[in-house]
């Protein structure tokens, strides 16, 4: 998104109650994408590039089409869309919008660096057709200084080391330059602009040639039948990287990979074929399946690492940015999965062997994580919480990161099948260096930033990704003297958490704030203790007191944040969350902290149940609730499978849209469940 687009977004979206105005949002369409590029598709028919933090590459800002006959054009978006979605398992995007007279039908597929847009149109066209197409372009992020060059049957949009391109398969008929929003008419007023605008250039003769503002005129191939018209045509785009003979080669594979696939057949074989993960037809809640590992692919780039969701929010006008890998979200997506994959072989193992040489490759020398990197090659990104890169102590350091790692790291050594473990080992080692730098005396981690990134204290969540991470070490094959360091570290942490117990709230405390006193707000990251204890039962032993009080826990916890509306049901992040409710006065419904306490609870019934506590029962039935909002049909689910970031009450879709980590909880926790036995058919 460039500043001229999030401007006119915001004079457009400004009252709207339930939109963050200049953002561009996720929350209406569908992504294709498996490979190097992660393209949106909206139901309205237009499509828009997320690939930058994946690729490195930046493409479509906006598009638009329409279709000309005899009338004038008629624009796609102002169309019924009567069916929006994936077809089968693949990602290939189907879009059928109706025109009454007739049907235009769309297919959508990236394919590597190219994107393909193919449109079918049936019914009764009264002259041949044309498909009107704007694109706005922006090479390395650019909407200006950029050049425009025109060949035989393709247009390039280029700055210095990027260039974007658009071919058709039945050729480009002819090229309009746009003139992209002037300053007056961002600043001034109300009124947006509409493109395309009137084919002109502007004034000034470069007004249309240095920027990536264009309109296209797109012939179909007809063909008449004896009941009705059938036209088609098929537009390509490629991000291209120029180097060498890059603008050749780019030219010749964007138009050969349109001419390739210029049927509805050519897509599906396409699409069936991707780099995907085939999933058994035997798995429990198959659907599921589907979706979480499509979603996670999608949100992947050939490093393995994973970016936390399609950015909706480029300026940080909101938000910190979504576009990077976390450790804590990437690093638990790869322990859920490795999980959901033992239980149900689905056959992962190649992404387990990624997720663990990124995180190899990107730890610091004192054995920690940074705060973010950028996903597609491991450097560091900007954040707020690199203070372990920086000079001196600092509360800016999000701490549970590392302990999430190292608990992959470790839970993989067991029961994968790495191809270096010595390298696993002695990453593991330097982990504990991290861990134990980062451990007070009392047990606790030190003052830090939270997983919600917006307070500092001394957190049960942390405490419990400690505990986690200690016991997951403690238990894997590694020399005698780590897993007694480990074992140590773990019984430290299992000792401290007493510091959190409020008797008064009957919880554990969210943290202890920076001048020491107990904060008792509720916190979905307290989750997080059930599946330590679990871990932890492994190699020491849990007392009564303790399990009464996990129970105790969770009873009030999933009690106080619970929210259910006339649309949807589920929890929220913890008490007194301000953030994003615009109009909503309370607390957002968060999937990852709904999908994270249909998991919990089916962690600590699987604790309890291996005591023979009959209370286990109690949180089989609560997990099986929660697991209800998530599952296919359930109130937090948008049709196509995704998860979003949040909902607003009346089940308007919020934020990065979809979000991976709760796509690897729900899948695990479907694991988890058919184990049990606790999976509703």
């Amino acid at each position: 998104m460039t500043l001229r687009s999030a401007l006119d977004d915001y004079k457009r979206t400004r009252n709207d109650a339930r939109v963050f105005p200049g953002e561009r949002r996720s929350t209406t369409g569908t992504f294709s994408g498996l490979d190097e590029r992660l393209v949106y598709v909206d139901q309205d028919g237009w499509h828009r590039d997320y690939s930058y933090p994946i690729s490195g590459l930046s493409g479509v800002n906006r598009s638009r089409f329409g279709i000309e006959l005899l009338d004038g054009t008629t624009w796609l978006g102002d169309l019924e869309t009567v069916e929006h979605g994936y077809v089968d398992d693949t990602a290939l995007v189907r879009t059928v919008h109706e025109a009454g007279d007739y049907t235009v039908t769309q297919y959508d597929l990236t394919l590597g660096a190219v994107h393909l847009t193919r449109f079918e149109l049936e019914g009764e066209l009264p002259t041949d057709p044309t498909l009107q197409a704007f694109f706005d372009l922006t090479p390395e992020r650019q909407e200006s200084r950029l050049g425009k060059l025109e060949y035989e049957n393709t247009l390039e949009i280029h700055h210095r080391r990027q260039s974007n391109l658009v071919t058709a398969t039945t050729g480009l008929e002819n090229v309009f330059g746009q003139l992209p929003e002037q300053f007056d008419e961002l600043v001034t007023g109300t009124e947006t602009v509409s493109f395309p605008r009137a084919k002109t250039g502007g004034q000034k003769y470069e007004d249309a040639l240095l920027n990536g503002t264009v309109a296209l005129e797109i012939p179909f191939d007809v063909e008449q039948t004896d009941s009705e018209t059938i036209a088609t045509t098929t537009v390509g785009s490629l991000l291209l990287d120029l180097d060498g003979t890059a603008r050749e080669d780019g030219l010749t594979t964007v138009h050969e990979t349109a001419s390739e696939h210029d049927s509805v057949a050519a897509l599906r074989a396409a699409a069936e074929t991707q780099a995907s993960i085939t999933v058994p037809d035997d798995t429990p809640r198959r659907e599921v399946a589907v979706d979480d590992l499509r979603v996670l692919s999608l949100l992947a780039a050939e490093s393995g690492a994973h970016i936390a969701g399609p950015d909706p929010d480029p300026f940080y006008v909101y938000t910190g940015g979504y576009g990077y890998t976390w450790f804590r979200d990437d690093s638990e997506i790869a322990r859920y999965l490795l999980e959901a994959d033992q239980r149900l072989g689905i056959g992962l193992e190649d992404w387990f062997a990624d997720s663990a040489d990124f995180y190899m490759e990107t730890q610091l020398e004192d054995g920690s994580w940074p705060h973010r990197v950028w996903a597609h090659d491991g450097s560091i990104a900007p954040g707020w919480a690199h203070a372990r890169l920086e000079a001196g102590d600092d509360v800016d350091y999000q701490a549970d990161q590392t302990g999430s790692v190292a608990s992959f790291l470790a839970t993989y050594l067991r029961l994968g099948n790495p191809s270096d473990p010595d390298a696993i080992e002695s990453a593991l080692e330097r982990a504990l260096d991290g861990l134990d730098s980062t451990l007070e005396d009392d047990g606790l981690p030190i003052e830090c930033q939270n997983a919600w990134e917006n307070m500092t204290g001394r957190f049960v969540h942390t405490a419990a990704t400690f505990l986690q991470g200690y016991a997951a070490i403690a238990r894997a094959p590694v020399s005698d003297s780590l897993r007694e360091r480990a074992r140590e570290g773990a019984n430290a942490v299992y000792d401290g958490l007493d510091q959190l117990w409020s008797d008064q709230n009957d919880v554990f405390a969210l943290r202890i704030d920076p001048d020491g006193d107990l904060d008792a707000r509720l916190d979905s990251g307290s989750f997080a203790l059930a599946e330590a204890h679990r871990e932890y039962a492994a190699i020491g032993s849990i007392g009564e007191r303790r399990i009464d009080r996990l129970v105790a826990h969770f009873e009030t916890t999933l009690d106080g944040l619970w929210r259910e509306t006339d649309s949807i049901a589920g929890l929220y992040r913890f008490e007194d969350d301000e953030w994003r409710r615009r109009v909503q006065d309370d607390e957002k419904v968060w999937t990852v902290s709904t999908a994270w306490g249909a998991n919990a609870t089916t962690q600590l019934a699987a604790l309890l149940a291996d005591r023979a506590d009959t209370r286990a029962d109690e949180f089989y039935a609560e997990a099986r609730t929660l697991f209800d909002e998530i599952d296919t049909g359930g109130s937090l689910v948008m049709d196509n499978g995704y998860l979003p970031e949040q909902l607003f009450d009346d089940g308007t879709p919020d934020c990065a849209t979809p979000l991976g980590w709760p796509h690897a909880i729900r899948l695990a926790t479907v694991a988890q469940l058919t184990t049990a036995g606790e999976l509703a058919q």
